[in-house]
């Protein structure tokens, strides 16, 4: 696994082919959304559009007008690995954002990517709690402290069981790292 150094005056580059999936794999709290925006803003317009992420949060939005509303989860999940499956279908680059903390919900991410011929890359954000928890009280919708303690806890078992998982490429980000962004370059 690639760990993502931040402390250089020049961003990191991936370099990826246009059909890639990039999954974000992390706990409610770590930043994986504004990754994901950054990666968008940072690269050359016209090459990245906010439509190339696909979030379980406006998918949950989509359906109830509520993204914090758990009880539509099967509906989101559906909505999210279907429009994933579309673009896919259509040769667009995509990123998956979703706490992707369950082995299951990557298997399918892997699966939707495997039957397409994508690239898969992973991006786990391996950040600390506290951080996270600081995060949260920082956001309009807040998780708690609970929700936060068990993805920890998930996100630890997901730092064990993906090397074993059949990605194309992993890439691990910190605090650190997050901060000085990454550049994608599509080839």
């Amino acid at each position: 696994m690639d760990r993502v150094r931040g402390n250089s005056a020049q961003p990191p580059t991936l370099i990826v082919p246009y059909r890639t999936l990039l999954v974000l794999c992390g706990p409610a709290g770590c930043g994986k959304s504004t990754f994901a925006q950054q990666i968008v803003t940072r690269n050359k317009p016209g090459d990245f559009q906010n439509t190339m992420i696909v979030s379980s949060d406006t998918c949950r939005a989509l359906i109830s007008d509520n993204e914090a509303n758990q009880q539509v989860n099967r509906d989101t999940f559906d909505l999210f690995y279907y429009i994933i499956g579309k673009r896919m279908y259509q040769n667009r680059f995509t990123i998956a954002d979703s706490t992707a903390l369950q082995p299951d919900a990557r298997q399918r991410l892997l699966d939707l990517a495997e039957r397409h011929h994508y690239y898969k890359h992973l991006f786990i954000f391996d950040v600390s709690f506290e951080t996270c928890m600081q995060r949260d009280q920082q956001r309009k919708r807040r998780v708690g402290e609970q929700v936060i303690t068990y993805h920890s806890s998930l996100l630890k078992q997901a730092l064990l069981d993906t090397p074993g998982e059949k990605w194309d490429g992993r890439s691990l980000l910190n605090e650190q790292s997050m901060n000085a962004g990454i550049e994608v370059t599509l080839k």
